[in-house]
């Protein structure tokens, strides 16, 4: 079992950034993935990482450039750098921890509490 615990997220304008942070404790062989929600939507796919020395990373298309993920195993830490918000990306954004690289929701089995993320105009 993977427990996950997120921070980072706030208020913000747009054109401004924000890291977001997600402790991991327990297995830390795991893909990490980002994904955001919006309130009545699905959660949607942000970015994922593979474990390794080589990690396999993923964006979706929409992000075109502005955030990276990346991850300290030595802290057990994953982040997200979020570049150039825009009102748009307002939405929770939720840590997640699964065993196979996917860009699906079902795929992971882990999920912290989310952190809000709010961009103004």
């Amino acid at each position: 079992q993977v427990q996950l615990v997120e921070s980072g997220g706030g208020l913000v304008q747009a054109g401004t950034s924000l890291r977001l942070s997600c402790a991991a404790s327990g297995r830390t062989t795991d893909v990490m993935g980002w994904f955001r929600q919006f309130p009545g939507k699905e959660r949607e796919i942000v970015a994922f990482i593979s474990a390794g020395s080589k990690a396999v990373t993923y964006y979706a298309n929409w992000i075109q450039g502005r955030f990276t993920i990346s991850r300290d195993n030595a802290k057990n830490t994953v982040y997200l750098q979020m570049n150039s918000l825009r009102p748009e990306d307002t939405a929770v954004y939720y840590c997640a921890a699964g065993r196979t690289i996917s860009s699906r929701p079902g795929e992971y089995s882990n999920w912290g509490q989310g952190t809000q993320v709010t961009v103004s105009s």
